[in-house]
């Protein structure tokens, strides 16, 4: 999969591709990552990127000219198999976007590439987003000072779908939000006794299918505890077999 990402902060975001997982993915080459600053396609000598918005008003506004030229050089640059096509996803990071999910991260997982323009100041000029956006994605219902970290939060969470990315293939599989749209069950490791407390007897069987129920059990009660919006979401979808051991589990606590 490719990653483009066009950004004022080219550092902010190198640093972060450098490290863990990230780095695993570059140097098995399942991604590449192209990390553009957009000062770069300025043609003044100062590199100016942003201005005052028309009508008045505060802050400042990241000019249209440098954002279409970064986007012109990434489509026209057709002949590199470490290249993008103009048929790649470009997304924009922003607070008026769709909000980010772990579906919409497997969908863009499964696609050859995407663009991601990281804004700053007030954003950008609206003909950028008429032009070349194909969406606009928000990771919440608060605003940041640039799109920087809403774009290292997708790059995450979409570069641990590939696989190959974790050592663990079924660790993705298994994750919150990915396992029917249920919260993920509690974890353990050693020692078997910390402060007093003891790992889950079952978890010490040996016994798999007991263990799986468990897990499973675990995941349906800690999700209508936690999230009951999602609970109430996937309920009716919920298995026979699900259904029959969150009833069990809520008259045992009860």
């Amino acid at each position: 999969m490719k990653i483009a990402v066009l950004t004022l902060f080219p550092e902010i975001i190198n640093d972060y591709l450098g490290q863990s997982i990230m780095k695993r993915a570059t140097v098995m080459g399942l991604v590449h990552f192209d990390v553009r600053n957009i000062r770069d396609y300025t043609t003044d000598k100062h590199h100016v990127t942003d201005d005052s918005p028309y009508g008045g008003g505060p802050g400042m506004v990241m000019k249209p000219e440098p954002i279409a030229a970064a986007f012109d050089a990434i489509a026209l640059e057709t002949s590199s198999a470490q290249s993008f096509s103009s048929e790649h996803r470009r997304i924009y990071l922003s607070p008026q976007g769709t909000p980010w999910t772990q579906k919409k991260a497997e969908e863009l997982a499964a696609l050859p590439g995407i663009v991601l323009l990281c804004g700053h100041y007030e954003g950008v000029d609206e003909r950028i987003i008429e032009t070349y956006i194909d969406e606009e994605i928000s990771i919440g219902d608060f605003v940041l000072t640039g799109g920087e970290l809403p774009a290292l939060v997708m790059i995450d969470s979409i570069t641990r779908l590939i696989p190959g990315v974790l050592g663990n293939s079924d660790s993705a599989q298994f994750d919150s939000f990915s396992n029917n749209g249920l919260l993920d069950h509690p974890h353990y490791t050693r020692p078997e006794i910390f402060r007093d407390q003891s790992v889950p007897p079952v978890l010490l069987s040996g016994n798999h299918a007991e263990i799986d129920k468990w897990r499973r059990t675990q995941s349906l009660l800690r999700t209508a505890d936690r999230r009951p919006d999602l609970f109430a979401a996937i309920q009716q979808d919920l298995s026979k077999q699900d259904r029959a051991l969150f009833s069990k589990a809520q008259k045992s606590e009860n």
